[in-house]
């Protein structure tokens, strides 16, 4: 099923190089995707093409994306079809829309109105870039800010190589705008366990990410997000840092190294969230790969650190993040 709407509004005032073409990947969100898409319509720099495709949802998120659709201000569509994945999906969204650069939102995240305006002058301003990214907020089901990455996130501007080596954040899915160019180049792997991640390798061996520290994003966490598995997401990096090895020119004693270090920062998270039995399963693996000696004293804590204290610090970061934060509702 396909649904067409002509555009209200045209992308005036955009040059060529500023076109930007969305892609809304619909599964299974009808309680969200309605916020999802009114964040989209409310942008400041309106995109010249917005793509919904529902991915075979068994609710009725088509019938709440088609009714929205009908107030959309530029031109848009929606496919509605069977199941595929979501790395299918966004195949499909990138082969399918046209502007130089590109950017998806998951039908349950938020963009703050001055997202792609930030995003495309950012990219406009460094040539060398292949995608532009920076800080987000998550977000529970209520709209309710529980953290934001700008708290604890140490994200890399310029060469990402490292970062997405050696640690654990990689940027998150809606705070990323790309430049066509090289994400044809690569596409998601539709065999890839960790969708985003394996392309960010890809794309970093060719260009900078340019980093914005500005909160413009909204991630929302919940009991579904595949994502809150640590372990399954640590495994799913060690196997996408041995599928692009030889693409990075890595060699076998580098990936060993990486994944020494990817190891240890899973345990550091796995720590945090008071899993100490599957952290020393990943210390013992990343063993020799702590990038200091502090990072190392910090471990040891957490591992003699009673699992009420672990509680008490994700209670008082929800607390603080909504002190600060508020809500974000749209």
């Amino acid at each position: 099923m396909a649904q067409q709407h002509p555009s209200q509004v045209s992308s005036a005032g955009l040059s060529d190089a500023a076109r930007v073409s969305v892609v809304v990947p619909s599964y299974n969100h009808a309680p969200f995707v309605a916020a999802a898409l009114r964040s989209v319509f409310r942008q400041t720099l309106q995109p010249a093409e917005l793509l919904v495709i529902d991915d075979g949802s068994a609710d009725d998120s088509p019938r709440v994306v088609e009714k929205l659709l009908k107030d959309c201000p530029f031109t848009c569509e929606l496919i509605a079809r069977e199941n595929r994945g979501l790395c299918a999906t966004l195949n499909e969204g990138l082969s399918k829309t046209r502007g130089p650069y590109f950017a998806y939102l998951g039908s349950d995240d938020l963009w703050l109105p001055g997202f792609l305006a930030a995003r495309v002058a950012l990219l406009e301003e460094r040539e060398r870039a292949v995608l532009a990214y920076g800080h987000a907020f998550l977000i529970d089901e209520r709209g309710e800010v529980v953290d934001c990455t700008s708290d604890w996130a140490d994200y890399s501007d310029g060469d990402a190589r490292a970062m997405l080596l050696e640690r654990t954040i990689a940027p998150m899915s809606p705070t990323v705008l790309y430049r066509r160019a090289p994400l044809e180049r690569h596409g998601w792997n539709e065999r890839a366990r960790l969708e985003d991640y394996e392309l960010y390798l890809r794309l970093s061996a060719g260009g900078e990410f340019a980093f914005d520290p500005r909160a413009l994003s909204a991630w929302r966490r919940h009991t579904s997000n595949t994502s809150r598995d640590f372990v399954w997401m640590i495994e799913a990096r060690l196997e996408a840092q041995a599928n692009v090895a030889d693409e990075l020119g890595l060699s076998a004693e580098e990936l060993r190294r990486y994944q020494r270090a990817l190891n240890f920062a899973g345990a550091e998270d796995l720590l945090r969230l008071g899993d100490k039995a599957q952290a020393l399963r990943f210390l013992r693996r990343g063993f020799g790969g702590a990038p200091s000696t502090a990072a190392l004293a910090r471990v040891a804590l957490r591992l003699l650190a009673p699992y009420s204290l672990t509680r008490w610090r994700r209670r008082r970061t929800r607390e603080r993040a909504a002190r600060l934060y508020g809500t974000l509702r749209v």
